[in-house]
């Protein structure tokens, strides 16, 4: 160990020191179907008239703190109730973020069933709290009674429960959840990232209960670059968290962008709506091949299991010819040989139909 070494170790914390950072893999080049992205850009004409918008966006100066433009925006498009409170990440990484560091004490653990969105656990260790996954069932729900088990063992602060599920795409059964809110001593957060495919959601119901926040996103639906996530629900909740958000988080640029593309709901609708039909046929064509598994999604990608030993070589297969999909196979447990594919455009789909079948023919 060099001295640089050395002073690094002496100061970063072990436990960070253990932790291996997120990684995007390059995608120049490739048909990029493993982020779970819109794949429609802006129609021209909407393209310019943003452009046109971003130009009186004062660079110079901070961002309004608060984003009431942006607010009344998703109470507008959103279906975000009367009544509650709503408070603005860079993305759900920054909401979770500040969830978790405000019910931060040595002792304390977060829950939440896996597979699941990586983020929870990583957030979790960063500030240095226990992390309790409890696995799901064979088919991807939720296993209630070990849950139930776990919150009476673990008494967790906060349990994350993704409605659809990532990387299953599964939503889970309604009376499973009611059972964990009703037992849980502390909160639970429904993420609901995927609500643009998902056609079921909380949010109307978030302020029945007095232990639950709904999250979303505006990623899934086609702003994935503006990077703006949003945690909904009673106010005694979000003030708390609001107190570690960090100033002018929400950039200038972003506002503006909201603002503007938000009055043009009805676009991203009928896009989502177009990905749900293709979702429908995607899944029909990969549950043709032979020994291919596809579970049931309800978001903008699909989860196959494919046959023993060959989750890589797929994997492998479509990168080498122009495809990048998400290898789970390496996470492995129950995503042995599982693959994760987001919808794209028909040609996408096509495309990643062709070179698939290619190497299932071979």
């Amino acid at each position: 160990m060099n001295p640089l070494q050395a002073r690094v170790a002496q100061w970063v914390r072990e436990d960070v020191r253990a932790l291996t950072a997120y990684h995007v893999p390059p995608a120049a080049g490739l048909i990029k179907l493993d982020a779970m992205e819109n794949p429609y850009g802006l129609p021209d004409a909407l393209r310019a008239e943003w452009a046109r918008v971003l130009c009186d966006a004062p660079l110079n100066r901070y961002p309004d703190a608060d984003a009431p433009r942006v607010k009344h925006q998703l109470r507008a498009t959103q279906g975000v109730p009367d009544g509650c409170d709503i408070l603005l990440g860079n993305g759900s990484d920054e909401i979770i973020q500040m969830i978790v560091l405000a019910v931060a004490q040595t002792g304390r653990a977060i829950l939440a069933p896996e597979p699941t969105f990586v983020m929870y656990r990583m957030i979790a260790l960063y500030a240095g709290l226990r992390f309790a996954g409890v696995p799901l069932r064979e088919d991807f729900a939720l296993d209630v009674t070990a849950m139930l088990e776990a919150l009476e063992r673990e008494e967790p602060a906060v349990v994350f429960l993704a409605y659809p599920n990532n990387p299953t795409g599964n939503l889970f059964d309604e009376r499973d959840i009611a059972q964990i809110i009703e037992a849980a001593p502390g909160l639970v957060v429904i993420d609901e990232a995927y609500a643009p495919f998902a056609e079921a959601s909380y949010l109307s119901r978030v302020l029945q209960y007095d232990n639950v926040v709904v999250m979303r996103t505006l990623s899934k639906m086609g702003l994935a670059g503006l990077r703006l996530g949003y945690l909904a629900g009673a106010a005694a909740w979000l003030q708390e968290f609001d107190k570690l958000r960090l100033p002018y988080n929400i950039n200038v640029l972003t506002q503006f962008s909201t603002d503007f593309l938000l009055q043009h709901q009805a676009m991203f609708d009928a896009q989502t709506a177009e990905l749900r039909r293709a979702r429908d046929e995607l899944c029909l064509e990969l549950a043709a091949l032979p020994n291919f598994q596809v579970y049931p999604s309800r978001a903008n990608f699909i989860l196959l299991r494919v046959p023993t030993g060959q989750g890589t070589p797929i994997f492998d297969h479509l990168r080498r010819h122009g495809v990048l999909i998400k290898n789970l196979h390496g996470q492995g447990g129950q995503l042995l040989d599982c693959l994760r594919v987001t919808v794209g455009t028909a040609q996408e789909n096509r495309t990643f139909l062709d070179i698939l079948g290619h190497y299932v023919a071979a």
